[in-house]
C-alpha cells in the first residue's frame, strides 16, 4: 500500500527549535540554560514561545500568561520582539534561497525542500546535513531537520530529532519509524481530533493505520482518509516554491480624480480591511506592505515596507497610512491608489502576543466567521466604511457622469445625423 501510494521523492524538513527563545538567547547568553517564557508581560498576555527548561513545568504556547508564571515561577518572562524574529527569519531563508533547488517557506520557523533526483549527483543526507551545519554557523540558531520521502514522514521525523538534531528515514523504514508513534504526532491531528481517536482506543500510528480507511471516513469524512493515509505514510502534497513572489493586492480608480484625504484614508482602510481578511482565509501572513498612487497625469509611485509577519489588519493599516502619507508629496489630483501585501508564507497569525490580548485574537476570530457566514460585509471598521452623507454623495456625482455621458452621446448623433451621414 505504502509503495503504491508514494512518489519516490527526497523531502527535507527544516524547524527552528524554539526559535523566539533562541533568538533572545543570541541577543543575551545569560538567559542560556534557565526557563524562558515568550509573550505579553500582564497577567492577561498569552505565552508565545518557551524554552525547553520551561516545558518540563507543563508550560506551553498558547497557554494564558498567568497560568504560565504559576507553573513555572523561576521563568524569566519576556515581552519579544517580533521584528528580530522576522528579521532572523528571513536571514535563514535567504541561506536557503541560495543553496536550494526548490524550498517552500511554510512559516516564520519552517522550511520544506524538494531534493528529488540529487542522490544521483550528491547525497541527500550529507547535503542537508552540510546545510543544517551551514545556518548553525552563519546565524547561531539550533535547528532540527527531517529527511523522508514525503513532508508528513520529513516533519515527523524533525520532530524526533529534536532539539537541535537531525534524523534521516529512509523509505523501507517509514512503517516501522512511524508505528510506536503516537497519533498526536501526525500533523493534521489536533486535539479534536485527537480525544476522539483516542476515546475510541486508538492511541498509536500503527493501530491507527490498521483501521479500514472507509471506517475512518465514515467518522471524520474526507479527513478520515487523509489521516488514514498519512498513518500510512503517504503524502503526495508537494513543495511550492518559494520564489513564485506571491502576493495579494487590489486598486481603486475614482470616477473623478480627488484630494479628498478624508476619502482617501476611509478608502485606504477599507481596502487594507479586505485583503487582509483574504491573507486570514488562505491562512497566509505577510511581511511588506507596498502603497500605489497614480495621479491624473498618470505617474505613478509606491512605496514599500518591510514589517514583522503578521495578518492583522489593524497592523497593516497604520502601516499602509504611513506609507500612504510619505508618498503623497506632490499635493496633485489622485486617480489611482493600490495596496499590495507580498513576501507571503504560509500559517494562521502567529498571534502577535506581545501586543495583543486573547480578547483581541478572538475579536478576529469572530469577525472572521461571521464574514465567512453572512459575506465579506458582514463586519466593517467603522473607519472604512462611508456615512450616508457620503454614500448619497457617492451615488449624486455617478448619476450627473452618467447624465453627462449620455448628454455627450446625444451631441454626436446630433452631429451624425447633422451632416447627413445617417442616410
Amino acid at each position: 500500500m505504502f509503495l503504491a501510494g508514494n512518489i519516490e521523492r527526497s523531502i527535507l524538513h527544516l524547524d527552528l527549535d524554539t526559535f523566539f527563545v533562541s533568538v533572545e538567547r543570541l541577543r543575551n547568553s545569560r538567559l542560556i540554560g534557565k526557563p524562558v517564557i515568550i509573550g505579553g508581560l500582564s497577567d492577561r498576555g498569552v505565552v508565545a514561545s518557551c524554552s525547553y527548561e520551561a516545558r518540563r513545568y507543563g508550560v506551553n504556547s498558547a497557554m494564558p500568561m498567568k497560568m504560565a508564571r504559576q507553573m513555572c515561577p523561576e521563568a524569566i518572562v519576556i515581552r519579544g520582539d517580533h521584528e528580530a524574529y522576522s528579521s532572523y527569519s528571513r536571514t535563514v531563508t535567504e541561506i536557503i534561497a541560495e543553496k536550494a533547488p526548490l524550498y517552500e517557506k511554510s512559516s516564520i520557523d519552517e522550511h520544506y525542500i524538494d531534493m528529488t533526483g540529487m542522490d544521483r549527483f550528491y547525497g541527500c543526507g550529507k547535503w542537508s546535513h552540510e546545510l543544517r551545519e551551514y545556518i548553525i554557523k552563519e546565524t547561531g540558531l539550533p535547528i532540527s531537520t527531517g529527511l523522508s520521502v514525503n513532508k508528513t514522514v520529513s516533519k515527523i521525523a524533525t520532530g524526533e530529532a529534536k532539539p537541535n538534531g537531525e534524523k534521516e528515514v529512509r523509505r523501507e523504514l517509514v512503517l516501522s519509524f512511524l508505528d510506536p508513534l503516537s497519533i498526536s504526532k501526525i500533523p493534521m491531528i489536533g486535539q479534536k481530533t485527537y480525544h476522539v481517536l483516542r476515546s475510541m482506543g486508538i492511541a498509536t500510528i500503527y493501530t491507527l493505520r490498521n483501521i479500514p480507511a472507509e471506517m475512518l471516513e465514515k467518522l471524520m469524512g474526507k479527513n478520515g482518509i487523509e489521516v488514514w493515509k498519512r498513518a500510512n505514510g503517504i503524502d503526495s502534497t508537494p513543495v511550492i516554491s518559494y520564489s513564485e513572489q506571491k502576493s495579494i493586492s487590489t486598486e481603486h480608480t475614482f470616477d473623478t480624480d480627488t484630494t479628498d484625504m478624508a476619502r482617501l484614508n476611509q478608502l485606504l482602510v477599507s481596502m487594507v480591511e479586505k485583503i487582509a481578511y483574504d491573507l486570514r482565509k488562505q491562512e497566509k501572513l505577510t511581511s511588506c506592505v507596498t502603497v500605489k498612487i497614480r495621479y491624473s497625469n498618470f505617474d505613478t509611485h509606491t512605496l514599500q515596507k518591510r514589517i514583522p509577519y503578521t495578518a492583522f489588519d489593524h497592523v497593516l493599516t497604520d502601516v499602509a497610512k504611513e506609507l500612504f502619507a510619505r508618498l503623497y508629496q506632490r499635493r496633485m489630483l489622485i486617480r489611482l491608489i493600490g495596496v499590495r501585501f507580498s513576501s507571503l508564507v504560509r500559517g494562521v497569525q502567529q498571534l502577535d502576543m506581545f501586543d495583543d490580548t486573547p480578547e483581541k485574537v478572538s475579536l478576529y476570530m469572530a469577525m472572521d466567521r461571521l464574514r465567512k457566514r453572512f459575506g465579506r460585509d458582514a463586519v466593517r471598521r467603522a473607519a472604512g466604511v462611508m456615512t450616508t452623507v457620503e454614500r448619497e454623495e457617492k451615488a449624486r456625482r455617478q448619476v450627473e457622469n452618467a447624465l453627462k455621458e449620455q448628454e455627450m452621446m446625444e451631441q454626436r448623433l446630433r452631429g451624425y445625423y447633422m451632416y447627413g451621414f445617417g442616410h
